[in-house]
């Protein structure tokens, strides 16, 4: 498969001699910016995904009728939190 580029950028010198400063060794600063937009990309497909997994689920949510209120859940989270503070407090004295 033929490689293809990304569009070059202009930075300001402060700039890309900040992100000189912190290659690895025998690191160019292609490979550096490649491996940022690669992991830009992964999250932003991670994250795409995540919230298509959270709309899926309030959908069959919604269609069931089986959820629970955002306040109930709260409430059940925050007694989980008080219950977990109060065994590590009492695991220390």
């Amino acid at each position: 498969m033929k490689s293809a580029t990304l569009p070059s950028i202009r930075v300001e010198p402060e700039f890309r001699t900040a992100v000189e400063s912190l290659l690895h060794e025998g690191e160019s600063l292609s490979q550096f910016v490649e491996n940022a937009v690669r992991d830009t990309l992964m999250q932003r497909q991670h994250q795409s995904e995540f919230l298509a997994r959270g709309i899926q689920s309030l959908e069959t949510a919604r269609q069931s009728n089986d959820y629970v209120e955002a306040d109930d859940m709260l409430a059940q989270l925050r007694d989980q939190l008080a219950k977990a503070r109060s065994q590590v407090h009492s695991r220390r004295a």
